[in-house]
């Protein structure tokens, strides 16, 4: 009995040490170590959140504060990250990786506390522009440390799983600040103290790096093919305007749907929902992305940048709820899958010590992206003469279905052929 006992226990333990080990692809890391990876991705989420929900009151808070101020408060963290993510890219190369990090999330989470302590329009501004140093570090570090770890079809699951927990964070992040904000304009801040927690994880990041980097690379990148600079530059700018590009087509539905439906007689309330079945939508593939691509293969974008034009398509067709809510969804599920899938190709155009460095290229598309995309749309609304809320999204569903005919006929091309990612 005792002896029987003892097995089970023994068994039980080895189950729970199996657990505890992720698998990389080419060894294990402890779960611990994949926690504080998934940290470091749900922080992506987080700029420019606090101030999202406060912005209509700043005017009556700071009565004497130009609508300059009140824009730079919003846009300038944007606007730093974007320089700030090709640097620290390019610092991996030869500063520590872990210290980078960490100088990084103590400069967000310092941002956060001066924000907690600023009590005039100025202050805020400046350490809008200290967030947005502190989160351009991390951020190409987040899809970095992925591709430091992990490779093959392990890498792509965990780019699918990165984003997933980026958006889920971005959803649940905006709900809790919209509450704190109801309460006191300061508390909606509490969020940026949130890299505290990264900051104690990198600990055991420490000794995964130390580990891994012992380990003779098995990465599925041709060093002979991408040449010298260590870097495949046509590839790499194919993949940057890609990414710009889905990212600019999704985007309108944050920027433009409040206005959209504003026009069509509904509450801001009916369009916070259909904003947030959007992020939602761009989380849920990430969960199964290895066995989207495994079913669509060199298809999979080509599907992606469909789901993108038939959603705005639905978003436009009548004013109803029950047409929105699906187009939001369908384009989030569309771009849910382009975001890590891009990521996972642009692991492969780069040798292993430049990998970081593209993985920033191609994340600064992102907020490139939504910084340009209010442009983009009022420069081509102007030269047409059309000013109506529905042209944003019927000029967007047109260039995603041209961009998927597109994907299809170069489907067997590097850009599309995503089946080789699960080879």
């Amino acid at each position: 009995m005792i002896r029987e006992l003892y097995v089970s226990l023994f068994c039980l333990q080895q189950k729970f040490v199996k657990l505890m080990k992720i698998q990389t692809g080419r060894d294990t890391i402890p779960l611990i170590t994949l926690i504080g990876i998934w940290s470091i991705s749900a922080l992506n989420a987080l700029p420019g959140l606090a101030v999202s929900p406060i912005l209509g009151k700043l005017s009556t808070i700071f009565p004497h504060s130009s609508e300059l101020a009140i824009q730079m408060l919003s846009s300038l963290p944007s606007l730093l990250i974007i320089p700030i993510i090709i640097l620290s890219g390019k610092l991996t190369e030869r500063v520590n990786y872990i210290r980078l990090l960490q100088v990084g999330l103590i400069v967000f989470a310092l941002s956060g506390i001066l924000y907690l302590l600023s009590t005039k329009m100025w202050q805020l501004v400046a350490v809008s522009a200290l967030l947005g140093v502190g989160s351009g570090l991390i951020v190409p570090l987040s899809t970095g440390l992925i591709s430091h770890f992990f490779v093959g079809k392990y890498r792509t699951k965990q780019f699918g799983l990165s984003s997933a927990i980026t958006n889920i964070t971005l959803v649940l992040a905006t709900t809790l600040t919209g509450y704190l904000a109801e309460v006191n304009w300061h508390l909606p801040f509490i969020v940026y103290l949130f890299p505290l927690i990264s900051l104690v994880l990198t600990s055991y990041l420490k000794g995964g790096i130390a580990v891994s980097s012992k380990i003779e690379p098995t990465d599925d990148n041709d060093s002979k093919s991408i040449g010298k600079k260590g870097i495949d530059i046509p590839k790499l700018v194919q993949l940057m305007l890609f990414y710009g590009l889905a990212t600019y087509l999704v985007i309108i539905i944050s920027f433009n749907l409040p206005f959209l439906m504003k026009e069509y007689h509904f509450t801001s309330g009916n369009s916070g929902i259909m904003i947030s079945l959007f992020f939602l939508a761009i989380m849920a593939p990430g969960l199964l992305l290895d066995k989207i691509i495994r079913v669509l293969k060199e298809k999979t974008k080509f599907y992606s940048l469909l789901a993108i034009a038939v959603g705005m398509a639905l978003i436009i067709i009548a004013p109803t709820e029950w047409l929105i809510g699906p187009g939001c969804i369908l384009a989030g599920l569309g771009y849910g899958v382009i975001q890590p899938v891009i990521y996972d190709n642009t692991t492969r155009i780069a040798v292993p010590k430049k990998v970081t460095l593209a993985l920033a290229f191609v994340m600064a598309m992102n907020y490139l992206a939504i910084l340009l995309c209010p442009f983009i749309i009022n420069a081509i609304a102007s030269v047409s003469h059309i000013h109506t809320q529905q042209f944003a999204f019927i000029f967007n569903c047109v260039v995603a279905l041209a961009a998927s005919v597109w994907a299809y006929v170069k489907r067997k091309s590097f850009l599309f052929n995503d089946g080789l990612s699960i080879e």
